[in-house]
């Protein structure tokens, strides 16, 4: 009978307990101290031993000023000898406030001495410390607690408090020794020190890391200093000296670490830093003892010879390609060098009707799903290239049915409304592009956006859609890489179409191919045409961010670059570029970027 009596009594008091809890939390985020501490003296009479209320009820009497009730009941719970020691923290804190500095003092070195009798308190305390930015009591208690119990690792709170204080090169220390002493992971801790780095090798950061890293190579050779090393390196752009740390980590650990030279590789030639990328790709080729990946070096120095390669210099690189194909044969394994190859024969050739036949017997293969999408997706390409745009439009809707809810898929019904696009089906083009604009792939979601908007806007202000076929037209000969004819079309339509809202448009596709030709004074003059005329239009930030890029990574002219970037961080703060306008506006000013 006692124990159902304790039971209801205990049931009817937990609503009582849950709404002083609810409403002492509401008034105390409220900044209401006198209304939350009624509740709060009243939760902690009938909870002792909850330290929440503990802690709320002496942040409310500070709040209020009332400094001698918080000492009251912190010196009464310093005497009942149940307290933790983070109360000396408490108690010197509220001194604090009154600026009894040296009282304050006296009770934070009893927080620290408590760690002498027991070196497991070090934790608790020392978060306790950080909560009032005490962080050189913080380092003290932390570091302390692993003297006396080795077996204590707080580097990665010591780290933090090094961080917050501005010492950079203690804690580049302090995270290195998480990492060699295995209690975090490489990628943990990149992730942590990024946002010190930038991609200035002579930054101060960038040079403390580097001499404390190499430091603790010296000490305690590993692989993972290596590691650590080429990561700095390529973020400096510097490829050579990165190339030499995976280099010392391949040499160690062979085939296992082929990945990582072969991004290295890709990151030096996305960079446009090509000598470093042919040393790196013909090393891979020459170590590597897997097929697959030798191919995919051969193919990368392929991909660099044609950068640089004439029409007189596609014999030998077709030669080059054969060569491949009868080393290689057709397998499923070695698409990549079928889609290449093909490619090759379309894109610079022009000859895809010796392109079309490889890719249909790559077809034949025993494919995977994705495999089979892979070389479809190519062989649409190139469809579209020689305008046979229902054969096409077949491929692109077999991927786009077979991969429904993948990225791959959502590629290919892009590509349906692209090759309609440029069919002149603008409406079936639209009915695919709504889909699109709801997208996973933010890029395709974009470009599914941009061309929708093309075909929406210029069939309403145009209802015979003359502009529009005639833009469609260039779209397709600027794919086709018949630039010239593209410029010619773009150019008449805004001749003939001035003032309307396709002018824009082709304005910013001819500055692109303008660009392409290394024409950049008269890419120069649409892009500016664009944003003096069409500043409040969707394409403004477009030509804003073009011009950046331009001025960044060509012509050499940072600070109208910085200019650029920086309209696109206060006039279009929705603007798909804004993220990366942000990043390289900060680069050019300086800032350490994550």
């Amino acid at each position: 009978m006692k124990a159902l009596i304790f039971w209801l009594c205990f049931v009817t008091a937990l609503p009582l307990f849950s709404q002083d809890d609810f409403l002492a939390k509401q008034y105390f985020n409220d900044g209401e101290y006198e209304k939350a501490l009624v509740f709060y003296e009243r939760l902690v009479a009938q909870n002792p031993r909850r330290m929440d209320f503990a802690e709320n009820m002496v942040r409310c009497y500070q709040q209020l000023e009332a400094y001698d009730k918080a000492e009251a009941f912190l010196l009464n719970k310093i005497e009942s000898g149940s307290a933790y020691p983070t109360i000396y923290i408490e108690l010197g804190y509220n001194y604090r406030l009154q600026e009894k500095i040296t009282q304050a003092g006296e009770y934070y070195d009893k927080a620290l001495e408590a760690i002498e009798t027991n070196p497991n308190y070090g934790y608790g305390i020392g978060v306790g410390f950080q909560r009032f930015a005490l962080l050189d009591y913080a380092l003290k208690a932390y570091e302390r607690a692993m003297e006396l119990n080795p077996q204590l690792d707080y580097y990665f709170q010591i780290a933090l408090i090094y961080g917050e204080q501005g010492k950079i090169k203690k804690m580049f220390e302090a995270y290195l020794e998480l990492l060699g002493n295995g209690r975090s992971t490489l990628g943990n801790v990149i992730g942590r020190i990024s946002s010190f780095i930038n991609e200035d090798p002579n930054n101060e950061n960038n040079r403390l890391l580097r001499e404390v890293a190499l430091k603790k190579a010296q000490k305690e050779p590993a692989v993972l200093w290596n590691e650590l090393l080429s990561w700095l390196f390529v973020q400096q752009k510097q490829y050579k000296y990165a190339f030499l740390q995976e280099k010392a980590i391949f040499k160690r650990t062979g085939e296992a670490s082929i990945e990582r030279l072969e991004a290295l590789g890709e990151n030096a030639l996305e960079s446009k830093s090509l000598e470093i990328a042919i040393e790196i790709f013909r090393y891979i080729d020459k170590n590597s003892v897997d097929r697959i990946t030798q191919l995919n070096a051969q193919l990368n120095l392929l991909d660099i010879e044609l950068m640089s390669a004439s029409e007189k210099d596609y014999a030998g690189i077709e030669s080059k390609y054969q060569e491949l194909v009868s080393e290689y044969g057709y397998q499923p394994t070695t698409l990549q060098l079928q889609v290449a190859y093909a490619n090759f024969l379309t894109f610079k050739k022009n000859e895809s009707g010796k392109a079309i036949p490889i890719l249909k017997e790559a077809i034949d293969l025993p494919l995977t799903k994705y495999g089979e999408a892979y070389i479809k997706m190519a062989l649409g390409d190139i469809l579209v290239f020689d305008q046979k745009f229902n054969e096409a439009l077949i491929y692109f809707s077999q991927i786009q049915k077979n991969l429904k809810n993948d990225v791959l898929g959502q590629e290919a019904r892009f590509k349906v409304a692209q090759t309609s696009f440029y069919k002149g089906d603008f409406d079936w083009s639209l009915t695919q592009l709504k889909v699109l604009r709801g997208s996973t792939s933010q890029l395709i979601a974009n470009d599914a956006m941009q061309l929708s908007l093309l075909i929406s806007d210029n069939s309403f202000e145009d209802s015979t859609q003359t502009a529009l076929k005639k833009y469609a037209k260039a779209d397709l000969l600027a794919y086709q890489n018949k630039n010239e004819e593209a410029i010619s079309i773009l150019e008449e339509i805004m001749q003939q179409h001035k003032g309307e809202k396709i002018e824009d448009e082709a304005l910013l596709k001819q500055a692109e191919l303008f660009v392409e030709k290394g024409d950049y004074d008269s890419a120069l003059y649409n892009y500016t045409k664009i944003v003096e005329f069409y500043g409040d239009d969707i394409l403004a930030d477009d030509a804003h961010f073009a011009m950046a890029e331009l001025f960044r990574n060509t012509l050499n002219q940072p600070e109208k670059a910085k200019y650029h970037y920086e309209k696109i961080l206060y006039n279009y703060q929705d603007s798909y570029f804004f993220p990366q306008a942000r990043k390289n506006f900060r680069i050019l000013r300086g800032d350490s970027i994550n």
